[in-house]
């Protein structure tokens, strides 16, 4: 075997070693820097894939490798960012505050069921790991930047997190059609509509938020709330 078929594995380990890097700073408190290492996880994260359909160099560890290093990236690193979270608005004497943890476990059957799904190839059933993991990921980068923000206001509460929680759970394991932005020479028309509109909400957020003086994570929070709402209106009309 060349050292070729080394290097997706070897880009999908960096995938790990941000979500550690991750995991450390978030056991410090600082969300927002435990997002930025989330961010650089999901770039290696499709990296990986890139360079093994460039250099042909696909492998059943391959495979499995990624889903254990999702499993830290995606899994456990948002869970934890949600229970800190939790903790610095002052509910440390509650057990609510690790309920966060399920979307762990949650996130280790998705993976699981991604593996082993032949109809998977070219989209998703549920929510894609990462899109839960960056959305909470992105939620806590915001409450850290914007404290005294509506959307931190809400978050604030014993409610809010809990309920996203159990939401982004049953979304995970779920059998609604998401679209992925994983090109396939036969990917239709409609396909590239959807990826487009995503994109161009995407820009929108971003220069929302650059004009109202909002941080840049909030941009990420709508839009993964705009890709999450879109995919469920398209399995309504079977689009």
């Amino acid at each position: 075997m060349t050292l070729k078929k080394y290097i997706p594995d070897l880009i999908t380990a960096m995938n790990l070693v941000c979500g550690l890097v991750g995991v450390v700073f978030a056991l410090h408190a600082r969300l927002d820097i435990a997002f930025c290492c989330m961010l650089a996880a999901a770039v290696f994260d499709f990296l990986d894939g890139f360079a093994a359909r460039l250099l042909g160099a696909y492998s059943d560890l391959g495979k499995e490798l990624d889903s254990l290093c999702d499993l830290v990236s995606f899994g456990f690193l948002p869970s934890l960012m949600l229970c800190e979270l939790m903790l610095t608005y002052r509910f440390d004497g509650s057990w609510i505050c690790w309920l966060p943890l399920v979307l762990t476990v949650f996130s280790a059957l998705r993976l699981a069921k991604f593996n082993v799904d032949p109809r998977q190839s070219a989209g998703f059933l549920g929510l894609p790991t990462p899109a839960a993991a960056l959305l909470c990921g992105a939620l806590c980068c915001y409450c850290c930047h914007a404290p005294l923000e509506f959307l931190s206001t809400w978050v604030s509460g014993p409610v809010f997190i809990p309920l996203l929680t159990l939401c982004l759970c049953a979304l995970l394991v779920c059998e609604v059609p998401m679209f992925s932005f994983k090109m396939h020479r036969d990917d239709s028309r409609l396909l590239w509509v959807k990826r487009l509109t995503l994109a161009a909400f995407f820009v929108a957020a971003a220069v929302f938020c650059l004009a109202a003086g909002h941080h840049l994570s909030l941009a990420v929070v709508l839009g993964l709330l705009f890709y999450i709402l879109n995919n469920l209106v398209y399995a309504l009309f079977k689009l």
